[in-house]
């Protein structure tokens, strides 16, 4: 079963992925963009779920870190913020595709098959 590692610091959030992703994939959690960094590079996920808005790194400085270690990987962003600017953001950052919160469990679910 393919593995994602779920980088969000709120626990009602995780709490909702998890909901999304039982059953479908098995998943674990970092709850800063530091921990999201060495579990990309100790755990071996197949695709991250990047909150942008997390304590000790951000999202986006995450995913510039990982991905200059990983390029391969695929990183979707995961965030309240929905703005164009928000968006464009994540995608300069490395980010392959963009979720805005509450995200539906069908658009998740989507999002994710395109990578894997």
């Amino acid at each position: 079963m393919k593995r994602i590692l779920v980088a969000e610091d709120n626990d009602s959030n995780y709490l909702l992925m998890t909901f999304i992703l039982k059953g479908h994939y098995e998943y674990f959690r970092a709850i800063n963009g530091q921990e999201a960094v060495d579990k990309a590079t100790t755990e071996h996920p197949d695709l991250i779920l990047m909150d942008l808005k997390m304590p000790k790194m951000d999202g986006l400085a995450a995913t510039k870190q990982i991905k200059s270690m990983l390029p391969h990987m695929p990183i979707v962003a995961l965030t309240a913020n929905a703005f164009d600017s928000d968006r464009q953001q994540a995608i300069d950052a490395g980010c392959d595709a963009f979720l805005s919160k509450p995200v539906s469990a069908m658009d998740c679910l989507k999002t994710i098959e395109k990578f894997l």
